[in-house]
């Protein structure tokens, strides 16, 4: 028997000046199954989320949720519906604690020991979608890392109080998680929705997609534009619709030999002696569970490139390139091409003052490289969906004078075809002889690394070169003491 269906969409429209983002979307999601929602950046997901959530009013359509028909959505309907969604751009509170960010999705949490209530609920959540976890209720959010954030914004969503919980939308939800943590999810999710929880999954990872859901949606330039069930589909099938991309192998041509040191740093927890060290022309990974020290090796090397310190050598300009671009990347209030070119001043001036015609060919230049979908690069940062806000923090880095570039994470929310786009690019800026210190929570970005760091609690666990790179491998050395 089919299942009945809880959402229903049909001919959605809406525009945004110019940029039709939704241009007569149909979609259905089932009761009980999870529907993948898949394209590239630009195609119109996220807006189609927002519209279910109530922060956008379709220009035209129908929509019927829980066989409610609706002209549109507000959030305080879409909440008593059911309607719960993860986004993006997390939005918990860092001022505030794990618990009292819960309080703030629940307001029947109240009285004396509503944060008792509430941390209780939320770890209790935490427990059942991520096993293992080490998240406490009275955590600070603005100490957690962006990984343990996005799970304990995961979690909020599923928990349940005097709203029902029929409909969770998950948008990119993996992109700060490992490996691991990840699966986990799927796992969670798989077994929601054999309780008759609809989930609707937008990821940019097609394995997970795959894995995750009964049914994927495929969606171009507004429209869905291919709807089938997921064992109907594999990889290739999902690039060829979403509009094409030659996949290629990760690992790439061999390159010329790699020169001199870079960057050499010791992790602030080794005991054994060992260094992470890079040379030009390499590109060195860094891997390991979320949260392991990754992070904080980038930032003392960044740190290390402003002001000297002792025990780091750093032997040329440096970039970085934020995963958490909403706090580390991106000028909320400044256009496109001053956030291209903020790390080329030196370059873009005329006599010593910024030349807002060089900004603008220079912003110009690598829009057209990189392919950030924007008719304006004048327009401000916040117009270009969350993966293109990432391609113009790409541009930014490669654009400067940096021989070393340290990228933490920075493929969330990034298209499938664009990550192609920027491995080539990175193959070609290190066959030029930049340096790059890249930690990823991909295996298959690890493999186009030449080397491959692993850390655990801090400190580094193994050293594998290309060859020896496999996902079992990184596992074990995770969790176990490397041999």
């Amino acid at each position: 028997m089919a299942n009945a269906d809880l959402v229903s969409i049909a001919g959605l429209e809406k525009s945004f000046g110019a940029v039709r983002a939704l241009d007569g979307v149909d979609l259905v999601i089932p009761q009980g199954q999870c529907v993948g929602v898949v394209g590239h950046n630009g195609a119109g997901k996220s807006t189609l989320m927002h519209v279910l959530t109530g922060g956008v009013r379709p220009d035209k359509g129908r929509l019927v949720v829980g066989g409610v028909a609706l002209e549109a959505l507000d959030p305080v309907q879409a909440k008593v519906l059911g309607v719960r969604c993860v986004f993006q751009e997390l939005s918990l509170c860092p001022n505030l604690t794990v618990a009292e960010n819960t309080r703030i999705f629940h307001r029947k949490l109240t009285g004396f020991g509503w944060r008792r209530r509430s941390g209780r609920l939320l770890s209790a959540t935490l427990d059942q979608v991520f096993p293992g976890h080490d998240i406490r209720a009275d955590d600070l959010v603005a100490d957690l890392s962006i990984g343990r954030r996005q799970m304990v914004e995961i979690a909020r969503a599923f928990t349940v109080t005097d709203t029902p919980a029929r409909l969770v939308i998950l948008d990119e939800p993996t992109s700060s998680l490992d490996e691991r943590t990840a699966d986990q999810l799927i796992a969670y999710i798989r077994s929601a929705t054999a309780a008759a929880l609809s989930c609707v999954l937008i990821s940019h990872i097609l394995g997970e997609v795959l894995k995750a859901c009964d049914r994927i949606a495929v969606m171009r330039d507004g429209k869905v534009v291919l709807e089938d069930e997921a064992g109907r589909f594999d990889r290739a099938r999902l690039i060829g619709a979403m509009g094409g991309v030659k996949e290629k192998a990760a690992a790439g041509a061999a390159r010329a030999e790699a020169g001199e040191i870079a960057l050499r740093l010791r992790p602030a927890r080794q005991r054994d002696g060992a260094e992470v060290s890079a040379r030009r022309g390499e590109i060195v990974g860094l891997a390991g569970l979320a949260g392991h020290g990754q992070t904080d090796l980038l930032i003392a090397a960044f740190d290390a490139a402003q002001r000297p310190r002792r025990g780091v050598e750093v032997n040329a300009p440096v970039a970085f390139v934020a995963g958490d671009r909403q706090s580390d990347g991106v000028f909320n209030q400044w256009s496109i091409s001053e956030n291209i070119g903020v790390r080329s001043f030196a370059q873009l001036a005329t006599g010593g003052l910024l030349s807002a015609t060089r900004e603008r060919a220079f912003a110009e230049r690598w829009r057209e490289r990189i392919r950030i979908r924007t008719p304006d690069v004048a327009n401000p940062i916040l117009s270009l969906s969350g993966g293109n806000q990432q391609k113009a923090l790409f541009a930014r880095a490669l654009g400067s004078d940096a021989g070393i570039v340290l990228m933490d994470d920075p493929m969330r929310g990034v298209d499938y075809g664009t990550k192609l786009e920027v491995y080539d690019l990175v193959r070609e800026e290190a066959a030029r002889g930049r340096c790059f210190l890249w930690y990823s929570t991909e295996t298959e970005e690890l493999q186009i690394c030449d080397r491959v760091y692993v850390f655990r609690e801090g400190a580094v666990v193994a050293h594998l070169t290309r060859d020896e790179l496999s996902e079992e491998r990184l596992i074990h050395a995770s969790f176990e003491d490397a041999s």
